[in-house]
């Protein structure tokens, strides 16, 4: 579901190679405070998104994708992105972290509606998961 998002609607040059973590989600994002998200409209996956723990009291918002038919009034994305910050609430997260690529002009409104405030790369953490494909940042104080 996601690469055709990425490739195909959003003309981003990235394969499955380029995202291992698509192989292995136990492992990349079900430890710690971590974990993975889907959501379902009438028994398809319609979306998703990831929080990968990354120490310190700080988690990367990672895969957030959502199908063209599942988002705006339906409601999957903020219902997927409520979901993942309840949980970092839940676990005593202080802060997520999240970077893009400059072609997602509807998801930089998104976080920024949902509060996350754009920030410089300098500013990651140290061990924030940076894809080759990130050129916008974003933190979410909690």
């Amino acid at each position: 579901m996601i690469l055709p998002i990425q490739r195909e609607e959003f003309g981003v040059a990235i394969t499955a190679a380029d995202q291992p973590d698509l192989a292995d989600i136990e492992t990349w994002y079900q430890t710690g405070a971590g974990q993975f998200w889907l959501a379902e409209l009438d028994g398809q996956t319609v979306g998703t998104i990831a929080l990968k723990d990354i120490g310190e009291g700080a988690l990367a918002l990672r895969k957030m994708f959502v199908k063209p038919a599942a988002r705006g009034s339906v409601g999957a994305a903020q219902a997927l992105l409520d979901t993942a910050l309840s949980h970092a609430r839940d676990q005593g997260v202080r802060a997520v972290w999240l970077g893009t690529t400059d072609a997602f002009k509807a998801a930089h409104r998104f976080y920024e509606k949902n509060g996350f405030e754009v920030i410089g790369a300098a500013t990651l953490p140290t061990a924030f998961p940076r894809m080759a494909v990130d050129t916008r940042f974003y933190r979410l104080a909690l």
